[in-house]
């Protein structure tokens, strides 16, 4: 089966909201073994939509709406898509009845533009809305299918899990399933060609990777008609991935980052953390205390923008600043361990570089040393970032938490 998505709405187009319906839509058309052929946005006007939604007709066979079903003169999703499909409305007491109920508990009595929400498709299959006014449907007619949904994600995510996915699994045999892989470390290229042999042969399951901010994920899917045979087709290839990418793999739970698995690491061992920023400015503490739980392993965080502030707190030395400057792997390695020193953590993480926006053959925009101690072992990195200001303290902070979590790795097997 092949869907199109639509999302219908002026707001979206003008980067007023962010579009997470085409989102999630597009990961459970997937995890029900649909393919997903294009995603479009059209502002609320009634002929763009229109002859969008004739040429999605052309080539899928459902396409999927959102928005566009309120009251108002500009929701004309519901209009139009009848329009096109040569479907009448007709009125419905349920819908009615819901819409008058939850606008009267509200304490709003219903305009007269509100009464068209429940006008609803003639012989069409009636999603009634739990959340919200407006009812949804899904319009049968000459093999093919519309389905409209409202286009605020609460309304539109409970209708679609009550209604269509059950409706849309009759239709298929088939079920995608796909495992994610989460590394950290390796970078997009090399991953490829560490991969490459798997992904020239690649059928059923496929195999991609992508980039993320200074980490990459191999996603494999594949289609079977149950969700066992699914699995059961990834797990080899699955376990082939990781026995290549080693302790660069950080992850295979899609919702986890990095500073997730850290903290996981950290917790796991009964260890704690410091960390001593410059360049990051507090970046790398922030994604920590973010993680549930974060308060049992995180001690201390030393933003040291000042070399002030790297003498006084971290006992950095002033022949060190002078000599090498604060960006500079001497710098580094003296602000880790005087994170560790000064906090009594089991582990220490520094960060110091030059994030830009300037760019010159003193401050090279981009160079950023990490230095990672446990207090006995300690070791530096040195690396040239790409990007904005924002992007290289990003990928800074991506680094040095991962830097952390290589050396946990690393007491793991010493123990």
């Amino acid at each position: 089966m092949k869907a199109e998505l639509i999302s219908v709405g002026t707001e979206i187009l003008l980067g007023n909201i962010v579009n997470t319906n085409a989102a999630y839509l597009s990961k459970q058309c997937a995890s029900l073994g649909i393919n997903v052929y294009a995603q479009s946005v059209v502002g609320d006007n009634d002929k763009r939509l229109g002859t969008l939604f004739k040429d999605a007709m052309s080539r899928s066979d459902v396409v999927i709406l959102t928005g566009g079903l309120g009251p108002t003169e500009d929701d004309l999703t519901k209009e139009t898509v009848c329009e096109c499909m040569d479907v009448p409305l007709v009125r419905d007491v349920k819908a009615e009845e819901n819409m008058v109920n939850i606008l009267k508990g509200l304490s709003y009595t219903p305009s007269h533009n509100n009464y068209k929400q429940a006008l609803v498709p003639k012989d069409s299959i009636i999603l009634y809305n739990h959340n919200g006014t407006a009812p949804g449907a899904i319009i049968e007619k000459n093999g093919f299918t519309a389905i409209l949904l409202p286009g605020p994600p609460i309304e539109m995510t409970a209708m679609f899990e009550e209604y269509v996915i059950p409706y849309l699994r009759s239709k298929t045999n088939d079920v995608l399933y796909s495992y994610t892989i989460k590394e950290c470390g390796i970078g997009e290229s090399l991953l490829e060609t560490m991969l490459l042999d798997i992904i020239d042969n690649q059928t059923n399951p496929t195999v991609a990777t992508y980039a993320k901010t200074s980490c990459s994920e191999v996603r494999i899917t594949a289609k079977a008609d149950s969700f066992e045979k699914a699995q059961n087709l990834v797990k080899p290839i699955a376990e082939e991935v990781i026995k290549r990418l080693g302790d660069n793999v950080y992850s295979t739970d899609e919702k986890e980052n990095i500073e997730d698995a850290l903290v996981r690491l950290l917790r796991k061992n009964n260890l704690t953390i410091s960390v001593a920023e410059s360049c990051t400015g507090g970046l790398t503490c922030s994604k920590i205390v973010n993680v549930g739980g974060a308060s049992e392993v995180f001690k201390y965080g030393f933003i040291t923008y000042a070399n002030e502030a790297k003498m006084k707190l971290l006992g950095v030395s002033k022949d060190t600043l002078e000599k090498y400057t604060a960006v500079s792997e001497k710098t580094a390695r003296e602000m880790a361990c005087g994170a560790i020193k000064e906090s009594g953590a089991d582990v220490a993480v520094s960060i110091t570089g030059y994030a830009g926006p300037y760019d010159s053959e003193d401050e090279p925009k981009g160079l950023v040393f990490i230095g990672c101690t446990n207090g006995k072992d300690t070791f530096c990195r040195q690396f040239r970032f790409n990007g904005n200001r924002q992007k290289i303290r990003e990928s800074a902070s991506v680094m040095a938490l991962n830097m952390a979590r290589l050396m946990i790795i690393q007491y793991e097997m010493e123990n």
